[in-house]
Protein backbone atom coordinates (compact mmCIF):
# COMPACT_ATOMS: atom_id res chain seq x y z
CA UNK A 1 0.00 0.00 0.00
CA UNK A 2 1.06 3.40 -0.78
CA UNK A 3 2.21 5.48 2.42
CA UNK A 4 -0.44 8.53 2.89
CA UNK A 5 1.43 11.55 2.59
CA UNK A 6 2.89 14.00 5.64
CA UNK A 7 0.13 16.38 6.74
CA UNK A 8 1.17 19.82 6.04
CA UNK A 9 3.23 21.94 8.78
CA UNK A 10 1.29 24.29 10.53
CA UNK A 11 2.05 27.81 9.63
CA UNK A 12 3.67 28.94 13.11
CA UNK A 13 6.19 25.81 12.83
CA UNK A 14 7.29 26.99 9.31
CA UNK A 15 7.11 30.44 10.50
CA UNK A 16 9.61 29.57 13.61
CA UNK A 17 11.78 27.78 11.44
CA UNK A 18 11.97 31.32 8.81
CA UNK A 19 12.86 33.45 11.96
CA UNK A 20 15.93 30.87 13.11
CA UNK A 21 17.25 30.88 9.45
CA UNK A 22 16.89 34.63 9.11
CA UNK A 23 18.73 35.06 12.94
CA UNK A 24 21.07 32.73 11.60
CA UNK A 25 22.19 35.17 8.56
CA UNK A 26 21.91 38.24 10.43
CA UNK A 27 24.17 37.01 12.85
CA UNK A 28 26.81 35.98 9.86
CA UNK A 29 25.65 39.28 8.92
CA UNK A 30 26.64 40.96 11.91
CA UNK A 31 30.24 39.11 12.42
CA UNK A 32 31.25 39.87 9.10
CA UNK A 33 30.71 43.25 9.62
CA UNK A 34 32.57 43.74 12.79
CA UNK A 35 35.46 41.86 11.85
CA UNK A 36 35.68 43.87 8.71
CA UNK A 37 35.29 47.40 11.07
CA UNK A 38 38.18 45.58 13.52
CA UNK A 39 40.36 44.90 10.61
CA UNK A 40 39.83 48.61 9.42
CA UNK A 41 40.20 50.23 12.93
CA UNK A 42 43.63 47.95 13.65
CA UNK A 43 45.02 48.39 9.47
CA UNK A 44 47.50 50.24 10.47
CA UNK A 45 48.89 47.84 13.34
CA UNK A 46 48.08 44.48 11.33
CA UNK A 47 52.12 43.81 10.66
CA UNK A 48 52.74 44.40 14.51
CA UNK A 49 50.20 41.98 15.46
CA UNK A 50 51.45 39.43 13.27
CA UNK A 51 54.86 40.08 14.17
CA UNK A 52 54.37 39.35 17.59
CA UNK A 53 52.38 36.35 16.39
CA UNK A 54 55.18 34.83 14.98
CA UNK A 55 57.46 35.69 17.94
CA UNK A 56 55.06 34.21 20.41
CA UNK A 57 55.24 30.75 18.77
CA UNK A 58 58.64 31.07 17.75
CA UNK A 59 59.59 31.21 20.94
CA UNK A 60 56.71 29.63 23.01
CA UNK A 61 59.02 26.66 24.39
CA UNK A 62 61.94 29.08 25.50
CA UNK A 63 59.20 30.95 27.04
CA UNK A 64 57.47 27.74 29.08
CA UNK A 65 61.24 27.02 30.30
CA UNK A 66 61.72 30.05 31.68
CA UNK A 67 58.43 30.34 33.07
CA UNK A 68 58.96 26.91 34.92
CA UNK A 69 62.12 28.70 36.57
CA UNK A 70 59.75 31.31 38.61
CA UNK A 71 57.66 30.09 41.99
CA UNK A 72 53.74 30.39 41.96
CA UNK A 73 52.23 33.43 39.94
CA UNK A 74 54.92 35.39 39.76
CA UNK A 75 55.61 33.55 36.32
CA UNK A 76 52.69 35.00 35.03
CA UNK A 77 53.91 38.40 35.28
CA UNK A 78 57.78 38.19 35.43
CA UNK A 79 58.46 35.43 32.95
CA UNK A 80 56.57 37.19 29.83
CA UNK A 81 58.26 40.33 30.63
CA UNK A 82 61.89 39.08 31.45
CA UNK A 83 61.59 37.49 27.92
CA UNK A 84 59.42 40.41 25.72
CA UNK A 85 62.39 43.13 27.66
CA UNK A 86 65.17 41.08 25.99
CA UNK A 87 63.54 40.82 22.57
CA UNK A 88 63.35 43.85 23.04
CA UNK A 89 67.01 45.01 23.54
CA UNK A 90 68.17 42.53 21.27
CA UNK A 91 66.48 44.54 18.58
CA UNK A 92 67.01 48.00 19.84
CA UNK A 93 70.44 47.84 21.07
CA UNK A 94 71.94 47.30 17.48
CA UNK A 95 69.49 49.45 16.09
CA UNK A 96 70.56 52.50 18.60
CA UNK A 97 74.35 51.73 17.86
CA UNK A 98 73.71 52.15 14.41
CA UNK A 99 71.70 55.34 13.95
CA UNK A 100 73.96 56.94 16.71
CA UNK A 101 76.56 55.91 14.50
CA UNK A 102 74.86 56.98 11.52
CA UNK A 103 74.28 60.76 12.84
CA UNK A 104 77.98 60.87 13.38
CA UNK A 105 78.76 60.44 10.07
CA UNK A 106 75.98 62.73 8.74
CA UNK A 107 78.59 65.67 9.16
CA UNK A 108 81.05 64.11 7.16
CA UNK A 109 78.77 63.59 4.51
CA UNK A 110 77.33 67.00 4.48
CA UNK A 111 80.95 68.19 4.31
CA UNK A 112 81.95 65.97 1.49
CA UNK A 113 79.43 66.73 -0.40
CA UNK A 114 80.01 70.63 -0.12
CA UNK A 115 83.75 69.78 -0.55
CA UNK A 116 83.52 67.88 -3.78
CA UNK A 117 80.96 70.81 -5.49
CA UNK A 118 83.44 73.48 -4.94
CA UNK A 119 86.65 71.07 -5.66
CA UNK A 120 85.71 67.66 -7.39
CA UNK A 121 86.76 64.50 -6.47
CA UNK A 122 89.61 63.22 -7.33
CA UNK A 123 89.66 59.14 -8.93
CA UNK A 124 90.41 56.66 -6.30
CA UNK A 125 93.39 54.44 -6.88
CA UNK A 126 91.38 51.28 -6.76
CA UNK A 127 89.03 52.13 -9.54
CA UNK A 128 92.00 51.52 -12.24
CA UNK A 129 92.32 47.63 -10.45
CA UNK A 130 88.57 46.61 -11.41
CA UNK A 131 88.78 43.83 -13.30
CA UNK A 132 87.06 44.23 -16.85
CA UNK A 133 85.37 47.24 -16.29
CA UNK A 134 87.97 49.36 -14.52
CA UNK A 135 89.10 51.86 -17.48
CA UNK A 136 85.76 52.19 -17.95
CA UNK A 137 84.67 53.32 -14.73
CA UNK A 138 88.08 55.44 -14.23
CA UNK A 139 87.09 57.25 -17.52
CA UNK A 140 83.45 57.92 -16.12
CA UNK A 141 84.74 59.39 -12.88
CA UNK A 142 87.92 62.02 -14.40
CA UNK A 143 84.68 63.10 -16.36
CA UNK A 144 82.05 63.34 -14.14
CA UNK A 145 83.28 63.75 -10.68
CA UNK A 146 87.05 64.73 -10.73
CA UNK A 147 86.10 68.08 -12.63
CA UNK A 148 84.22 70.83 -10.41
CA UNK A 149 82.03 72.07 -12.61
CA UNK A 150 80.42 68.87 -13.92
CA UNK A 151 80.68 67.44 -10.25
CA UNK A 152 78.77 70.60 -9.17
CA UNK A 153 75.93 69.36 -11.55
CA UNK A 154 75.78 65.58 -10.70
CA UNK A 155 75.54 66.32 -7.17
CA UNK A 156 73.69 69.46 -7.33
CA UNK A 157 70.90 67.38 -6.50
CA UNK A 158 72.84 66.65 -3.15
CA UNK A 159 72.55 69.91 -1.44
CA UNK A 160 73.26 69.79 2.51
CA UNK A 161 70.40 71.32 2.77
CA UNK A 162 68.23 68.09 0.66
CA UNK A 163 70.61 65.68 2.88
CA UNK A 164 69.74 67.07 6.43
CA UNK A 165 66.04 67.35 5.64
CA UNK A 166 66.24 63.70 4.11
CA UNK A 167 67.85 62.98 7.54
CA UNK A 168 64.72 64.23 9.27
CA UNK A 169 62.52 62.48 7.21
CA UNK A 170 64.15 59.31 8.16
CA UNK A 171 64.37 60.06 11.33
CA UNK A 172 60.72 60.70 12.04
CA UNK A 173 59.81 57.16 9.70
CA UNK A 174 62.38 55.66 12.18
CA UNK A 175 60.17 57.11 15.23
CA UNK A 176 57.14 55.81 13.87
CA UNK A 177 58.72 52.33 13.31
CA UNK A 178 59.55 52.15 16.99
CA UNK A 179 56.17 53.33 17.91
CA UNK A 180 55.01 50.04 15.66
CA UNK A 181 57.72 48.14 17.37
CA UNK A 182 56.72 49.20 20.94
CA UNK A 183 53.06 47.98 20.03
CA UNK A 184 54.63 44.78 18.82
CA UNK A 185 56.22 44.13 22.24
CA UNK A 186 53.48 45.22 23.99
CA UNK A 187 51.17 42.19 22.37
CA UNK A 188 53.67 39.72 22.61
CA UNK A 189 53.92 40.38 26.43
CA UNK A 190 49.73 39.66 26.46
CA UNK A 191 50.61 37.01 23.95
CA UNK A 192 53.35 34.88 26.28
CA UNK A 193 50.54 35.78 29.40
CA UNK A 194 47.43 34.75 27.90
CA UNK A 195 49.07 32.18 25.52
CA UNK A 196 47.63 29.28 26.74
CA UNK A 197 44.05 30.51 27.21
CA UNK A 198 44.44 31.78 23.20
CA UNK A 199 45.48 28.84 21.77
CA UNK A 200 42.59 26.95 23.45
CA UNK A 201 39.79 29.52 22.11
CA UNK A 202 41.63 29.26 18.92
CA UNK A 203 41.28 25.87 18.88
CA UNK A 204 37.46 26.16 19.59
CA UNK A 205 37.15 28.06 16.72
CA UNK A 206 38.90 26.69 14.49
CA UNK A 207 36.72 23.15 15.78
CA UNK A 208 33.47 25.37 15.39
CA UNK A 209 34.61 26.52 11.47
CA UNK A 210 36.16 23.11 10.06
CA UNK A 211 34.92 20.55 12.58
CA UNK A 212 37.48 17.74 13.86
CA UNK A 213 40.35 18.82 11.12
CA UNK A 214 40.44 22.43 12.06
CA UNK A 215 42.97 21.56 15.26
CA UNK A 216 44.80 19.86 13.26
CA UNK A 217 45.24 22.68 10.31
CA UNK A 218 45.97 24.74 13.17
CA UNK A 219 48.84 22.37 14.26
CA UNK A 220 50.38 22.66 10.74
CA UNK A 221 50.22 26.16 10.45
CA UNK A 222 52.10 26.46 13.90
CA UNK A 223 54.76 23.85 13.05
CA UNK A 224 55.06 25.63 9.26
CA UNK A 225 55.58 29.31 11.43
CA UNK A 226 58.16 27.11 13.38
CA UNK A 227 60.29 25.23 10.43
CA UNK A 228 60.34 28.51 8.72
CA UNK A 229 61.97 30.04 11.64
CA UNK A 230 64.44 27.50 11.97
CA UNK A 231 65.05 27.10 8.16
CA UNK A 232 65.24 30.63 7.66
CA UNK A 233 66.58 32.81 10.68
CA UNK A 234 68.74 29.68 12.07
CA UNK A 235 69.94 28.49 8.97
CA UNK A 236 70.77 32.52 7.78
CA UNK A 237 73.07 33.20 10.58
CA UNK A 238 74.75 29.76 9.96
CA UNK A 239 75.27 31.23 6.35
CA UNK A 240 76.45 34.53 7.56
CA UNK A 241 79.21 32.77 10.07
CA UNK A 242 80.41 30.31 7.83
CA UNK A 243 80.85 33.19 5.22
CA UNK A 244 82.29 35.25 7.84
CA UNK A 245 85.11 33.03 8.21
CA UNK A 246 86.02 33.36 4.42
CA UNK A 247 86.31 37.34 5.44
CA UNK A 248 88.48 36.75 7.76
CA UNK A 249 90.95 34.78 5.87
CA UNK A 250 90.71 36.81 2.70
CA UNK A 251 91.40 39.94 5.16
CA UNK A 252 87.78 42.24 4.88
CA UNK A 253 88.06 45.07 6.86
CA UNK A 254 85.52 44.85 9.89
CA UNK A 255 84.78 40.74 9.05
CA UNK A 256 82.44 40.18 11.98
CA UNK A 257 79.92 43.16 11.10
CA UNK A 258 80.20 42.29 7.75
CA UNK A 259 79.65 38.85 8.57
CA UNK A 260 76.33 39.88 11.02
CA UNK A 261 75.13 41.90 7.96
CA UNK A 262 75.47 38.67 5.72
CA UNK A 263 73.56 36.68 7.79
CA UNK A 264 70.85 39.01 8.63
CA UNK A 265 70.65 39.09 4.56
CA UNK A 266 70.93 35.45 4.12
CA UNK A 267 67.21 35.27 5.92
CA UNK A 268 65.87 37.27 2.75
CA UNK A 269 66.02 34.89 -0.39
CA UNK A 270 68.72 35.84 -2.74
CA UNK A 271 70.05 38.58 -0.10
CA UNK A 272 72.77 36.34 0.91
CA UNK A 273 74.80 37.05 -2.33
CA UNK A 274 74.22 40.65 -2.33
CA UNK A 275 76.66 41.06 0.74
CA UNK A 276 79.46 38.76 -0.51
CA UNK A 277 79.64 39.98 -3.80
CA UNK A 278 79.94 43.20 -2.61
CA UNK A 279 82.17 42.12 -0.48
CA UNK A 280 84.25 40.50 -3.23
CA UNK A 281 83.98 43.39 -5.37
CA UNK A 282 85.56 45.25 -2.71
CA UNK A 283 88.39 42.66 -2.41
CA UNK A 284 88.56 42.89 -6.03
CA UNK A 285 89.01 46.59 -5.94
CA UNK A 286 92.02 46.99 -3.32
CA UNK A 287 93.86 44.43 -5.60
CA UNK A 288 92.88 41.35 -4.18
CA UNK A 289 91.44 39.88 -7.34
CA UNK A 290 92.06 35.63 -5.98
CA UNK A 291 90.37 36.66 -2.36
CA UNK A 292 87.66 38.00 -3.96
CA UNK A 293 87.13 35.64 -6.30
CA UNK A 294 87.38 32.85 -3.45
CA UNK A 295 84.87 34.63 -1.14
CA UNK A 296 82.43 35.25 -3.81
CA UNK A 297 82.95 31.31 -5.12
CA UNK A 298 82.66 29.79 -1.29
CA UNK A 299 79.14 32.04 -0.61
CA UNK A 300 77.91 30.47 -3.69
CA UNK A 301 78.74 26.86 -2.57
CA UNK A 302 77.21 27.71 1.10
CA UNK A 303 74.22 29.44 -0.10
CA UNK A 304 73.83 26.69 -2.74
CA UNK A 305 73.99 24.55 0.19
CA UNK A 306 71.57 25.94 2.47
CA UNK A 307 68.75 26.57 -0.18
CA UNK A 308 68.76 23.63 -1.80
CA UNK A 309 69.77 20.67 1.24
CA UNK A 310 69.56 22.26 4.58
CA UNK A 311 66.35 24.61 4.14
CA UNK A 312 63.96 22.12 2.07
CA UNK A 313 64.61 19.48 5.05
CA UNK A 314 64.43 21.55 8.21
CA UNK A 315 61.02 23.50 6.78
CA UNK A 316 59.58 20.82 3.97
CA UNK A 317 60.11 17.91 6.75
CA UNK A 318 58.79 19.65 9.64
CA UNK A 319 56.13 21.24 7.96
CA UNK A 320 55.46 18.74 5.62
CA UNK A 321 55.16 20.68 2.50
CA UNK A 322 56.51 20.19 -0.63
CA UNK A 323 59.65 22.61 -0.71
CA UNK A 324 57.88 24.33 -4.16
CA UNK A 325 55.04 25.31 -2.39
CA UNK A 326 57.59 26.33 1.09
CA UNK A 327 59.40 28.09 -1.49
CA UNK A 328 56.43 29.80 -3.15
CA UNK A 329 54.89 30.82 -0.10
CA UNK A 330 57.88 32.87 1.23
CA UNK A 331 58.28 34.55 -2.29
CA UNK A 332 54.92 35.11 -2.42
CA UNK A 333 54.13 36.46 1.45
CA UNK A 334 57.32 39.15 0.95
CA UNK A 335 55.92 40.64 -1.50
CA UNK A 336 52.50 40.38 0.04
CA UNK A 337 53.41 41.28 3.38
CA UNK A 338 57.09 42.25 3.52
CA UNK A 339 59.51 40.67 5.87
CA UNK A 340 56.96 39.23 8.54
CA UNK A 341 55.44 37.63 4.70
CA UNK A 342 58.41 35.44 4.89
CA UNK A 343 56.42 33.41 8.24
CA UNK A 344 53.01 33.87 6.89
CA UNK A 345 53.16 32.77 3.36
CA UNK A 346 54.57 29.03 4.90
CA UNK A 347 51.59 29.16 7.50
CA UNK A 348 49.01 29.62 4.87
CA UNK A 349 50.59 27.05 2.77
CA UNK A 350 50.86 24.84 5.18
CA UNK A 351 47.07 25.48 5.98
CA UNK A 352 45.52 24.91 2.32
CA UNK A 353 47.84 21.99 1.76
CA UNK A 354 46.16 20.21 4.60
CA UNK A 355 42.75 21.45 3.78
CA UNK A 356 43.16 19.90 0.43
CA UNK A 357 44.60 16.52 1.74
CA UNK A 358 41.52 16.38 3.91
CA UNK A 359 39.73 16.94 1.18
CA UNK A 360 40.89 15.11 -1.66
CA UNK A 361 41.75 11.51 0.68
CA UNK A 362 38.48 11.31 2.98
CA UNK A 363 35.85 8.60 2.02
CA UNK A 364 33.39 11.23 0.87
CA UNK A 365 35.89 12.58 -1.91
CA UNK A 366 37.04 9.31 -2.74
CA UNK A 367 32.96 8.39 -4.00
CA UNK A 368 32.99 11.93 -5.14
CA UNK A 369 35.63 11.46 -7.40
CA UNK A 370 34.06 8.41 -8.65
CA UNK A 371 33.18 8.08 -12.33
CA UNK A 372 29.52 7.75 -13.02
Amino acid sequence: MDRPPDPPQSLPVVEAERLAVSRRIARVVLAIALVGFGVWILHRFLAALAWAGVLAIALWPLYRRIARAFPGDRARILAPLLVTLSIGLIFTVPFIYVAVEGARELRIVVDFISEAQRNGIPTPGWVAHLPVIGGTVEEWWRTNLSDPNAAQELLGKLKPGSVAASARLYGAEIVHRLVIFGFTLLTLFFLFRDGALFSRQLLRVSDRLLGPDGERVGRHMVQAVLATVNGLVLVGLGEGALIGIAYVIAGLPHPVSVAALTGVLAVIPFGAPVAFGAAALYLAAIGNTIAGAAVFCFGLVVVFVADHVVRPVIIGGAARLPFLWVLLGILGGLETFGIVGLFLGPAIMAALISLWRDWTESPDAGIALKEP
